[in-house]
């Protein structure tokens, strides 16, 4: 039983991780967009940098979001194969349609 409690808590984390309107915003951003980084997002979220940063610190920390050093640009991309399920499921998608690299 106590394996089963553990996928509940590992499900809620997630679930708690995407429970904001900014992080849903970034999170299916990158998904239909590909690897961005936060100047990308700010654009097309309407955040400031530092909102949007600190949301990404919060998906890095659960392990729903990557980050790739180029030269001075950091660039973000959804790496948990759960999310982009999750995603697709809210939004009426097809995570054939993403692009990201969960499968990596």
């Amino acid at each position: 039983m106590e394996g089963t409690q553990s996928i509940y808590l590992e499900k809620a984390e997630l679930l708690k991780a995407l429970s904001h309107p900014i992080r849903l915003r970034i999170v299916r951003g990158l998904l239909h967009c590909g690897c961005r980084n936060v100047g990308c997002m700010e654009a097309n979220i309407g955040q400031s940098q530092s909102c949007i940063s600190q949301h990404l610190m919060r998906l890095k920390a659960a392990g729903i979001v990557r980050a790739a050093r180029s030269g001075n640009e950091v660039y973000y991309e959804v790496s948990d194969p759960q999310t982009a399920s999750v995603i697709a499921a809210l939004f009426g998608e097809r995570e054939e349609e993403y692009h990201c690299t969960t499968s990596q």
